[in-house]
């Protein structure tokens, strides 16, 4: 491709709302294109040009673990919510809609009820499972307070597999097979990366682990020990047990647990008074949706239910109300690591990939069924699987940049070497650019070549902006018979002789 015929329109300028290095880096790099700063994006060539490379790693890796590819529609029918029990549930974020004959409709945030409809209606027997499509498709979420660029957009770009079984064994199996598939694209885009267990939040299920990107600007706290592979994200973390006797100073917390249609109700919780509140966990325990401050008006003395921290429940005798015991304290740093003798740590990421064991959640009340061996009618066992192709961009910045622009990794680059002619009007350079231009074509790389007649300083600060892996710099040295050649990572520079340089980048191009 030739610089002077491409759409990118690189800045100098920073966005006012830009915070990460990824929202900058992306928009003064000419590869996305903000609409209205209402957290859409316009993708232009080189940003499109990259997401594909992404996807197509994506797409690879689920092909080879014997996934199937499909589109669903992305607007999807609300009777298929009302029939998972998800419509009111998953709130204000789930954008609703009517058509011309008053017919309620949702942008999918995720495309559980589509695919059980999808697949309730083909498959019959056993012997049609197991079963695991994926789509690779377009996702909307009223995000509140849209933010981060492509981390928190409100429409984004995801893959979502889901799996259909006979058993919960046969589930579990292709869950710890998408957990290596979701490794090897990890890997192979260049990143540095953390599975840990998760909370099942909206989706729900028995159990889940999240792909963390890890970088000091993620959302997510996640614990994790160094001394073996253990990691959480602190909505879900555990420790080693702790052992509390009765002198161990207590504290109360009184807060309104909010439910179902507009239900609600005064819980009070009891944990030593040195561990915080994990107000995830809490909810969990007593099936809440979320947890609130109390109304003016309301104390804790009107709380209808006690929730005791489970490492008190030896020493905790049981109060009049209801009362429950169960896991309600954050992970600390430096609390034993419950799988070794190491210690836990804090870190962060972003969160890129979630995998769920989802069971018959979804399949019993839309009627999933299939007949087994005896014939009789049984629930198909499922998992869900997913993956934000396009905040996977963002990740890989977050993850490799300088104070110059973008770096990006060998298989998201959206070329693999850049030529840079410094002076357009020197007829040998000129001729030395178009000449190496049409070998390194023909050697299969995916080479662009700036043939602008522009200085040669907005030309460097447009490479290193853009983050091309490498370069190949014809200027001055060319009299001597010698070009340089830039690598991107570190910004290294190597002088080479003019009749090597071809062997010699494709070698470093490896």
């Amino acid at each position: 491709m030739r610089f002077s015929k491409l759409l990118v329109p690189t800045t100098k300028e920073t966005p006012s709302d830009a915070t990460l290095a990824s929202h900058i880096y992306l928009i003064r790099g000419g590869f996305i294109q903000s609409v209205g700063g209402s957290g859409l994006y316009n993708f232009l060539p080189l940003g499109k040009k990259i997401l594909d490379k992404v996807r197509q790693v994506v797409k690879d890796e689920l092909d080879k673990a014997g996934a199937q590819e499909v589109s669903l529609s992305f607007v999807t029918p609300a009777s298929l919510w009302q029939e998972s029990g998800r419509l009111e549930k998953y709130g204000k974020e789930l954008l609703r809609f009517k058509d011309r004959k008053n017919n309620d409709f949702i942008l999918g945030p995720t495309h559980e009820e589509m695919m059980v409809n999808l697949v309730r209606q083909t498959v019959k027997s056993y012997k049609q499972l197991p079963l695991n499509v994926y789509q690779i498709n377009l996702k909307f979420r009223d995000e509140i307070r849209p933010r981060f660029g492509l981390m928190r957009g409100r429409e984004f770009l995801m893959k979502d597999a889901y799996s259909f079984h006979a058993t919960h064994e046969d589930m579990q199996r292709e869950f710890a097979l998408m957990e290596e598939t979701y490794k090897r694209i990890f890997t192979r885009l260049g990143l540095s990366f953390r599975v840990v267990e998760a909370d099942s939040g909206a989706i729900g299920g028995s159990g889940s682990k999240e792909f963390m990107i890890l970088a000091d600007s993620g959302e997510d706290t996640i614990v994790v020990c160094d001394g073996c592979e253990y990691g959480a994200n602190i909505e879900a973390a555990i420790s080693k047990e702790k052992v509390y006797d009765a002198q161990t100073p207590l504290k109360e917390i009184t807060l309104k647990a909010l439910y179902d249609e507009g239900v609600s109700r005064v819980v009070k919780f009891i944990l030593p008074e040195a561990i915080e509140l994990q107000e995830v966990k809490a909810c969990n325990v007593i099936g809440a949706n979320d947890l609130v401050e109390l109304d003016e008006g309301v104390s804790g003395s009107d709380a209808s239910l006690c929730v005791i921290d489970l490492p008190l429940e030896s020493i905790q005798t049981a109060q009049e109300m209801e009362t429950l015991y169960g896991d309600i304290a954050s992970v600390c740093e430096g609390d034993g690591c419950p799988h070794c003798e190491g210690t836990l740590r804090y870190t962060k990421g972003i969160e890129a990939g979630h995998i769920f064991q989802l069971g018959t959640q979804y399949s019993e009340p839309l009627g999933a069924n299939f007949l087994d061996e005896n014939g009789k009618s049984t629930p198909m066992v499922m998992g869900t699987y997913g993956i934000g192709v396009s905040r996977l961009l963002a990740g890989i910045i977050e993850q490799n940049h300088d104070d110059k622009g973008c770096i990006w990794t060998k298989e998201s680059a959206p070329f693999d070497l850049v030529i840079l002619v410094s002076n357009m009007k020197d007829e040998a350079q000129t001729a030395l650019g178009e000449k190496l231009y049409e070998t390194f074509k023909e050697k299969g790389i995916d080479v662009l070549f700036d043939d602008r007649k522009e200085r040669f300083g907005p030309k460097i600060k447009d490479y290193e902006l853009m983050g091309i892996p490498y370069a190949v710099v014809i200027g001055k040295k060319l009299s001597e018979g010698s070009v340089e050649f830039l690598t991107r990572q570190g910004l290294t520079k190597e002088s080479c002789a003019v009749d090597e340089i071809v062997p010699f980048a494709l070698e470093r191009m490896v």
